[in-house]
């Protein structure tokens, strides 16, 4: 199956015709005729490995790496298509200045570059160093994201700078430095395979992650599949329990389980006492939380609360998986800790088939939390420790000055400096915030503050390009070299299989040519390639838990074929380690005592509550395996479109819809106190009386969605959201 196919035939097709018309230009001529070139897919966090075929120089098409440990010779509906973005219609191909009239024009990079470096410094001159921010991303190279982090805030002085990251994997990075001592999460994807119970918590893993789920259905021992989720998923269907708990109740449900576990003498003491801080005073503190109690604030009865401690006491390896259903919450990091207290407390981590593992959203989320430069300093370092200011400056042989001596502000915090007028300038680095961001009402009033905005990415048609004032051309993925690091830790390639179209080059390039125009080259003049800064990140990394120092270059990685996990210290084979590992094996954890703590709090109410104007809640989520995000990408090919609804639709109980009279497939209205939104109305049980649920991938979603927070990662919370629906003909007044 050809995966490069643009409307009537195949694209190869047609860029023999016209070379580089359809952004998949000629590769080097030293890529020889009918070669296949492995790269790890650039959608989620997963990782799988795709093999692309060219011929003369062109890719024809590609299949899934057979032998890769993550996917195994196979792939999600995204990784056939993996190519079919490049060949877009509406691809940046010249960098894009608004003029006086306010219409973007094409210009050469000269003048973009002199707009970027004249307009940036004229902020900076009026209003401070700390007025121009930038966004980053989970969805770039890791080497790529280094260099950003370090041209903004060691080159050009800027001190805020967040990623899109923060929106779908804060909570787990605070939720394991606080329990385990750094950001790690501890498993492999063969866990999947070797427990013998599989909890999976706010995560639809047939739909967000299909590859995952394949690899739960080739697990042998015929586990137990337990699902935590207020709707009947497609992942609860084919589970064998489902607890369809109440919206956010998730930690009052979690805290009860652990109270029965205690109550029932279900607990490994011998691991706890031997490995953990805070068990005494967590016992003390689920005490309050009664079966009655769970029953009455989660709906879940208590003898299916006692079905499912049985079951997790019952099973000799355990593992417990989250993803945005807890992340993305006001309470997300003490949910998360909640699940990472149940590993613990029954001994179920370090151990195949065990562990309190995070699912990570984007490809390169783990490369962004740990060598973005933003929320820490590389490789989980802290701005404001001068010691790890200090080695960061020996390493790079810059002065310790350049450093930040604070850390950056989070993502809503560098929204609404723009509110206060402290950020005047904001860069936004392939992410699409105008789509993304919660209460998209209030963030379009908020860019149009701005006195520049630079959008760089590889479409000239997101949401948020088409309101910049300037727009850098970037290449895509299998457009640029570098590594990925995926949700498991492994560090994997991609590789340059064609040339961007126009005048878009790598993002490295135009990182380059910044630092080039700003007047502050010398500092990176050592990272001349991206291979450059992968060498300088693995020494960045030595004797950090992430430490990948045996890794001297890409050589390192493409001669094993199958990627590795960090750590892979200096001195070690990375050939003769394990090809899938875990961490806490031996019982220690990354806190200089080399104990984990049991973190936990009180619950909290949701900042907005159903009233009687808008009584139910929103929920929202992956719609299906074949969208992505905000659809930049997956929209571009005719096949994923073709998976995917053509309209928006949200999910709506039958009784909901018959107090409402409301009918099948009619048009609604799903509003809440900040905007609407138009959508053909679902009936169905799998939301229960009193909810719903649209996909998030839709633009209108988050004009509904409420600028709630968790206190501890600053994550917004999309889960939770009180509306109304009514027939699209009447009013909501």
């Amino acid at each position: 199956m050809s995966l490069l196919r643009r409307r009537n035939g195949p694209l190869t097709d047609e860029l023999r015709r016209v070379p580089g018309d359809f952004g998949v230009g000629q590769v080097p001529a030293a890529i020889a005729p009918q070669q296949t070139i492995p790269t790890v897919c650039g959608f989620c966090s997963t990782g799988c490995s795709l093999d692309v075929h060219m011929r003369d120089g062109v890719p024809v098409n590609l299949t899934p790496s057979a032998s890769y440990p993550v996917n195994l010779g196979m792939a999600c509906p995204k990784g056939w298509e993996a190519m079919a973005p490049l060949a877009a219609d509406d691809r940046a191909t010249t960098p894009l200045l608004r003029d006086d009239r306010g219409r973007l024009r094409p210009v050469d990079w000269d003048t973009a570059l002199d707009a970027f470096v004249g307009r940036m410094k004229a902020v900076q001159a009026q209003h401070g160093a700390e007025a121009v921010a930038f966004l980053g991303t989970g969805q770039m190279p890791t080497e790529e994201l280094a260099l950003l982090g370090a041209l903004a805030k060691f080159g050009l002085g800027v001190v805020h700078g967040d990623g899109n990251t923060r929106q779908c994997m804060a909570t787990s990075v605070v939720a394991y430095k606080q329990a385990f001592g750094f950001d790690a999460p501890p498993y492999t994807y063969a866990d999947f395979e070797e427990s013998d119970v599989v909890v999976l918590i706010g995560s639809n893993l047939c739909i967000a992650h299909p590859i995952m789920w394949q690899r739960i259905c080739r697990n042998r021992h015929r586990p137990e599949v337990v699902v935590v989720d207020p709707r009947t998923t497609e992942t609860a269907v084919a589970a064998t329990q489902h607890y369809a708990i109440r919206p956010k109740s998730d930690l009052v449900f979690l805290y009860g389980l652990a109270r029965i576990l205690l109550e029932r003498g279900w607990v490994d003491r011998g691991f706890v006492d031997a490995h953990t801080d805070g068990f005494e005073a967590f016992a003390s503190h689920v005490s309050a939380f009664t079966p009655e109690r769970v029953a009455a604030e989660s709906g879940i009865e208590p003898a299916a609360l006692e079905r499912l401690a049985a079951t997790i006491h019952g099973g000799q390896r355990v593992s417990f998986w989250w993803t945005m259903g807890v992340n993305q919450s006001h309470q997300g990091v003490r949910t998360a800790q909640a699940v990472v207290n149940l590993a613990l407390m029954t001994g179920n981590i370090g151990r195949p088939g065990t562990g309190a593992n995070s699912i990570t959203g984007q490809c390169n989320a783990m490369g962004s939390r740990l060598f973005a430069n933003t929320t820490n300093l590389f490789g989980g370092r802290d701005f404001t420790v001068a010691e790890d200011r200090n080695e960061v400056a020996g390493i790079l042989d810059i002065d310790p000055a350049r450093i930040p001596d604070r850390p950056s502000w989070a993502y809503d915090q560098i929204v609404e400096g723009i509110v206060g007028g402290r950020i005047r300038a904001l860069w936004v680095v392939a992410t699409n915030p105008a789509h993304s961001w919660i209460n998209q009402g209030h963030l379009h009033d908020v860019l149009s503050r701005l006195d520049f905005l630079v959008v760089q990415d590889m479409y000239a048609t997101t949401e948020t390009a088409a309101v910049a004032d300037l727009v850098l051309p970037a290449a895509g993925w299998g457009e640029k070299d570098g590594t990925f690091v995926n949700s498991e830790r492994r560090i994997g390639r991609i590789k340059r299989v064609a040339e961007p179209p126009g005048d878009a080059v790598a993002d490295f390039e135009i990182f380059k040519r910044i630092a080039d125009r700003w007047g502050c080259a010398d500092l990176f003049a050592r990272w001349r390639t991206p291979e450059d800064v992968f060498r300088s990140l693995a020494v960045l990394s030595r004797g950090r838990p992430c430490d990948f120092s045996a890794l001297d270059g890409y050589a390192s990685l493409d001669g094993l074929g199958y990627g590795v996990q960090w750590p892979v210290p200096a001195g070690v084979d990375p050939a003769a380690l394990d090809r899938e590992r875990r961490l806490f094996g031996d019982g220690r954890f990354f806190h200089p005592d080399g104990r984990a703590r049991f973190v936990f709090d009180d619950p909290a109410p949701p900042r907005d509550v159903p009233s009687k104007r808008y009584p139910l809640v929103l929920l929202t989520g992956r719609g299906t395996s074949a969208e992505w995000h905000t659809g930049t990408r997956t929209s571009k090919s005719s096949v994923l479109r073709m998976l995917a609804p053509s309209q928006l639709h949200v999910e709506l109980h039958p009784d909901d819809a018959e107090e409402r009279s409301i009918r099948a497939d009619e048009w609604v209205v799903v509003a809440s106190s900040r905007g609407s939104v138009r959508a053909r109305a679902y009936l169905t049980a799998t939301v229960r009386r009193g909810e719903v649920f649209l996909p998030m991938h839709d633009a209108g979603v988050n004009m509904l969605t409420v600028s709630s927070f968790d206190p501890h990662s600053r994550q917004p919370s999309y889960k939770y959201t009180p509306v109304e629906v009514r027939r699209a003909a009447q009013s909501l007044s």
